[in-house]
């Protein structure tokens, strides 16, 4: 059984069709990219298999729940309880540390356990950097905080939205290779949508989309 599954998923918007039956299988542990030109659907796509937006006619099943059978209470709940979410920008609270930053994701969880941020941010590489606010780090630093943050939980799956996108080429590397290692260590999916071939290419799958459509699906080898 897929762990994710996408049947016919269509996304219309008053002015424009953003997906156009999109059909997607993912099996529990896969690193996928999705790449494609811009208002290819690919954000759109992305957003809905994470429950921040709903689809105007399809289905989207993760772990055997539909998530259209949700009430906006439950999918809060189980957002919370298995997507982890990295975008391009970090979203972190300006006014917060790093570890209050991983410690907020806690907060809408269940309980705060700042020994257990602080040794997610360790695990990232920051555990020099527990007490600087967003502005004192530097942008792969952010998203490093990102990342522990999404990561913090538990979660079973990984969404991505251009988290390298602000990013020189060496921190993109940095990031890329920390994702490699904590996702063989704890085995969750990843998800992630980029435009940059070199990010796409560290997956094990690749989706190509265009106009709302996924046009090509292939293994990768890294």
């Amino acid at each position: 059984m897929e762990f994710i599954s996408v049947k016919d998923v269509v996304k219309e918007y008053e002015t424009a069709v953003a997906l156009r039956g999109v059909d997607m299988d993912v099996e529990k542990g896969r690193w996928v990219s999705i790449v494609g030109p811009s208002g290819s659907g690919k954000s759109t796509l992305l957003n809905i298999i994470g429950g921040l937006d709903s689809p105007t006619k399809g289905s989207v099943f993760i772990d055997g729940v539909d998530l259209g059978s949700l009430s906006e209470d439950a999918m809060a709940r189980f957002r919370r309880e298995n997507i982890g979410f990295v975008f391009q920008q970090s979203h972190l609270v300006p006014y917060l540390t790093s570890v209050e930053n991983v410690m907020l994701a806690q907060y809408f969880h269940s309980i705060t356990d700042e020994a257990e941020a602080v040794e997610a941010l360790n695990r990232v590489g920051l555990g020099h950097r527990l007490h600087h606010r967003p502005s004192q780090l530097s942008g792969g630093e952010q998203q490093r905080v990102c990342i522990a943050r999404a990561l913090i939980n538990s979660p079973k799956i990984l969404l991505a939205d251009e988290p390298t996108g602000n990013l020189d080429r060496e921190n993109t590397r940095l990031i890329l290779e920390l994702l490699k290692k904590l996702h063989s260590e704890e085995h969750f999916t990843i998800i992630l949508v980029t435009h940059d071939p070199f990010v796409s290419k560290w997956a094990e799958r690749l989706l190509t989309m265009e106009d709302g459509r996924i046009i090509k699906d292939e293994p990768l080898y890294c």
